[in-house]
């Protein structure tokens, strides 16, 4: 980090323009709930307009002022821009302002490295932050202008600018070299779910929309779910259990956000993979949000970046009870699924999500009835456990019925692994 976070929230004083541009806009709301997020107290909030940012300062002389006056008047130790920031824009304002000055990516970063948990996510987020302060480096540093000097540092005349600049860049490699590991080892086990005909189904949607509370409600784990913007940050996969399908890999994702700055999304691209080479993405989207539409469009344009926006996508309208709506299942012209109302909260609807899941990806499903004799208990056994068997009926012969459906592509599996024809279980 390029500065010491200290151990209670910060005064923030916020700073938000509407642009012109649309491409520059930002949601004000979202951007207090991601400095809340982060844990720092905003205790003033500064608007304003312009056509085009000022390229010294951002904001005009005549903001910058109110800037100052609010720092003083709420003792403010840090002022946050909701928009991007360029480097130099960065330095100028802090020597203007004489406190640290933060923009958008770089609070979002703040948030990401306080919610990795897991090795790879911890990773990823120093790869993020050091290629964001690799341009900032002059800023943070004080000593960094001076030469070295002293006895046994005399030679090349290498500046202390120079030698962090070339540390970082080296920790820069080693860390991508660690993710293109953790790259290697995702592949190889997508190689071996694809080997096993495993469908896999990633979650993704806008940040807070409920994508953990609806992969805890389906896979009854403890996936951290709070109110609050990226609540979840590393992904985490569950098998879960599809009628007519079989085993599903469900993969729950980090959330997006409008212009997610493209350093995230390059060094979150191991964990975005996994949304990219799916065999269906669950789009979750927070209905009750005002936002709602913005929001579809801002997933999509992510989607689209990291080259998964040509997938299927089983979109899923959340918190209808925020609504007062019926949860229910929206269909294309021909039938199939095309999104599904639920409250993953009150665990409504979900009966209708897995049913949208078992016609999306069960292309095939064998029904038969088949009969096995006393001697063959290994085969009813492996039937039993691929949940194929719906009922049995005993006869007086000791031998057994069993009314079957299961996926085309099981069964078939099935007869080879046993070694036995479909005409032999029907002969009896």
């Amino acid at each position: 980090m390029l500065f010491e976070r200290p151990d209670s929230g910060e005064r923030a004083i916020l700073v938000h323009l509407d642009l012109r541009s649309e491409d520059e806009r930002e949601d004000p709301d979202e951007f207090i709930q991601l400095v809340t997020s982060a844990g720092g107290d905003p205790v003033a909030f500064i608007g304003g307009q312009r056509q085009h940012p000022d390229p010294r300062l951002f904001v005009g002389s005549g903001k910058l002022e109110e800037i100052r006056a609010a720092l003083a008047q709420h003792q403010g130790e840090l002022v946050l821009f909701n928009h991007a920031l360029s480097p130099s824009q960065e330095r100028n304002i802090e020597r203007e302002l004489k406190c640290r000055v933060l923009d958008r990516t770089g609070l979002i970063l703040d948030i990401f490295a306080q919610r990795a948990r897991t090795h790879e996510g911890k990773l990823q987020v120093e790869l993020a932050q050091l290629e964001h302060m690799s341009t900032r480096l002059i800023r943070g540093w004080t000593h960094l202008e001076r030469q070295k000097g002293g006895i046994g540092l005399r030679g090349p005349g290498e500046t202390q600018l120079e030698t962090d600049r070339r540390l970082l860049r080296a920790r820069i490699k080693s860390i991508q070299s660690r993710l293109g590991k953790v790259r290697r080892q995702r592949q190889q086990a997508r190689r071996a779910r694809q080997r096993a005909d495993i469908p896999a189904v990633s979650i993704v949607g806008y940040t807070n929309a409920g994508k953990s509370t609806l992969f805890n409600a389906l896979t009854t784990s403890e996936v951290y779910a709070a109110d609050q913007l990226f609540a979840t940050l590393d992904p985490t996969v569950r098998r879960i259990p599809i009628d007519d399908v079989g085993p599903v890999v469900l993969t729950d994702t980090v959330g997006f956000i409008r212009h997610l700055p493209h350093k995230l999304v390059e060094a979150f691209r191991a964990t975005l993979e996994e949304a990219a080479m799916a065999d269906l993405l669950v789009h979750v989207i927070d209905s009750a949000d005002p936002e709602r539409d913005d929001n579809i469009l801002q997933v999509n344009t992510v989607l689209k970046e990291i080259g998964a926006d040509e997938l299927p996508v089983l979109e899923v309208y959340n918190k209808t009870d925020l609504l007062g709506g019926e949860c229910r299942i929206d269909r294309w012209e021909e039938g199939k699924p095309r999104r599904v109302w639920l409250s993953a909260r009150r665990r409504e609807g979900l009966d209708l999500f897995t049913q949208a899941l078992s016609e999306l990806l069960c292309e095939d499903v064998v029904e038969t009835e088949v009969t096995l004799g006393a001697e063959q208990g290994r085969l009813r056994a492996r039937l039993y456990s691929l949940s194929a068997v719906q009922s049995e009926t005993h006869n007086d012969d000791g031998s057994v019925q069993l009314h079957l459906r299961l996926p085309a592509v099981d069964w078939q599996r099935f007869l080879a692994a046993e070694a036995v024809s479909e005409a032999s279980l029907h002969a009896r």
